[in-house]
This record gives structure tokens, C-alpha cells and sequence, in this order.
């Protein structure tokens, strides 16, 4: 005889006063917790890739402000490739945008689409487009 057997085929006691925990609150219970908060985030941004800015030489700084005037008078549709820094680390990442170039803003150092969104000239790498085919930089 075992110490259990007075009580091993009684019924499961079920509380009258207290309604029965939900299986995922029950399985909470035991779940990890992140004993170092933010420990994941810190891991994961320094994970997170980023790459570092291009210079351009003075032969493709020239061949893409002359493409710049050149889209300028046409008035045609253009693709630009610039880069973006990164606000929380070193490098950034490049980004292409469409659209008609309006005009060339000095004062700001920057490019404006006719849709009104602006690009800095420091950052273009690219400038490419269907017009530029017969173009001879």
C-alpha cells in the first residue's frame, strides 16, 4: 500500500468561489522573462546592417550635374539613388525615388520634385531615366 492510495481516485477538486485560470494564463506563469530589459532591442540594432556613404569622384560628381541640368530642361521623368544616414548608428542605407525634377533649390543645397519632396544634392549618387539613353555625359 502507498502513501497516496486514500486519495489517488477522489475527484478533482474544482474551487465554488474562484473560476478556473485560462490555459494561456496558467502557461504564462512559466513563460521566460527578460531579466535585462531592452538586452533583445540592444542585440537587435546592433545586428541591423547598415552601409557606409559613397564618394563620388570629381569625373562622376561632373556627370551627374550634368545630367542634373539635363533633366532640368527636359523636364522629364528621372530616378534618383541617394543615400539616407542612419539616425542611430554609423552608415545608412541607399533609396531610389521617380518623379519630375522641378527645379534646383541652392539656398537649401537640395533637389525638389514637382510632387514637393526634396532630395540633398550631397546625398545623390545616381541619376538615371529614360531620356538619358541618347545622352552623351
Amino acid at each position: 500500500m502507498s502513501r497516496y492510495d486514500d486519495i489517488i481516485n477522489l475527484p478533482h477538486h474544482v474551487s465554488k468561489t474562484r473560476t478556473p485560470m485560462s490555459m494561456e494564463n496558467r502557461a504564462a506563469q512559466f513563460a521566460p522573462f527578460a531579466a535585462l530589459t531592452g538586452h533583445d532591442d540592444a542585440i537587435q540594432e546592433t545586428a541591423r546592417h547598415t552601409t557606409s556613404k559613397e564618394t563620388l569622384t570629381d569625373v562622376e560628381q561632373n556627370r551627374l550635374s550634368n545630367r542634373l541640368v539635363y533633366a532640368l530642361e527636359l523636364q522629364a521623368s528621372v530616378t534618383v539613388t541617394y543615400f539616407i544616414p542612419d539616425d542611430r548608428k554609423e552608415g545608412g542605407k541607399y533609396v531610389t525615388a521617380g518623379g519630375i525634377i522641378k527645379k534646383v533649390d541652392e539656398y537649401e543645397g537640395c533637389i525638389v520634385f514637382t510632387d514637393r519632396r526634396s532630395i540633398r544634392l550631397a546625398d545623390i549618387v545616381a541619376l538615371d531615366g529614360d531620356i538619358f539613353n541618347d545622352f552623351d555625359d
